[in-house]
């Protein structure tokens, strides 16, 4: 195992070497620049800025240079504001990391519950209820969803306040983020159950008397949660790094706001750095997912 996670993390390091690659020429490669957005700057201070920002060298040397800062911790400094990225990009990470964090967990365990409800009553009211439901959430997409909550609750109703730094309240982000990959789960969950319980060792453990909540919950579930981790693993990482419309919609200044005002403001050094540490993300995910597949189920090798 520890041969397969050495060579994973060396195939992780290559893939976040190619999608900085990616990421840095085809960026360059968009007519504009940062410094043209807003009302244009004179020729002087426009000089001034390109060689504060290394723009006036050839794009291999500013990419070699961006990277041997990275690897020193520099995460660099926002070619708009001046400030340096990495402080406020990990603070926002936090805001992000509890509200994606909170949002799936509450995923990952109304699912699996409503999925296993929903195997057990195979073609009885619950199960229709539970497909109607989850063929609803995942049909809507979540910023379709936030925007109907934040109407009812927040505006004709006055329910909850409007998310603010100074006032925050999570609960109607966390549902928007949180009944798409619900839904999804407790689709996968239902199938994965149903295929479980059809299996030998079921109808074994049956026989010798084994009760029904153990032979589902142990047996069951247990074998039937790799399709599930499969894709959760992702799932987690897209969803703790806050989703870029439902912050936008409820203005959360968390990590996806982040990311698409880099984009907006052409900042090129906080595209890079927040493209980066997403990356990260999904790459650490992915391995951990596949440790977990070991842990589940000890059958599995690595080979």
């Amino acid at each position: 195992m520890a041969k397969y996670i050495i060579k994973r993390v060396i195939l992780a390091i290559v893939s976040i070497i190619i999608v900085t690659l990616i990421t840095f020429f085809v960026m360059n490669l968009i007519p504009g620049g940062p410094f043209t957005a807003e009302k244009a700057p004179s020729q002087a201070v426009l000089d001034a800025l390109t060689k504060r920002y290394n723009l006036d060298k050839p794009l291999w040397q500013q990419y070699l240079i961006y990277m041997n800062n990275l690897l020193h911790g520099d995460w660099g400094i926002s070619m708009k504001t001046g400030r340096e990225i990495g402080p406020d990009m990990f603070s926002r990470f936090a805001v992000s990391a509890k509200l994606g964090g909170a949002s799936m967990l509450i995923a990952l365990i109304t699912g699996i519950v409503l999925g296993s409800i929903a195997a057990l009553k195979r073609n009885k009211w619950p199960d229709r209820v539970i497909v109607f439901f989850t063929t609803l959430g995942t049909a809507m997409p979540s910023f379709i969803l936030a925007t109907l909550l934040l109407l009812v609750f927040c505006v004709l109703l006055a329910w909850l306040p409007v998310y603010s730094n100074s006032n925050p309240n999570l609960i109607l982000p966390i549902i928007s983020l949180s009944v798409y990959p619900m839904a999804y789960v407790t689709r996968l969950t239902k199938t994965s159950m149903l295929d479980a319980l059809s299996q030998d060792y079921i109808r074994t453990a049956r026989a010798k008397g084994v009760s029904n909540g153990k032979v589902i919950f142990v047996h069951g579930l247990k074998n039937g949660l790799i399709p599930v981790i499969t894709y959760v693993g992702p799932q987690i990482a897209y969803i703790i790094t806050g989703s870029m419309v439902v912050e936008n919609i409820f203005n959360i200044g968390g990590l996806g706001s982040y990311f698409v005002k880099a984009i907006t403001d052409r900042d090129y050094s906080l595209i890079m750095s927040t493209t980066i540490f997403l990356a990260v993300l999904m790459v650490v995910a992915n391995l951990l997912t596949d440790i977990a597949y070991k842990l589940v189920d000890p059958r599995i090798t690595f080979d």
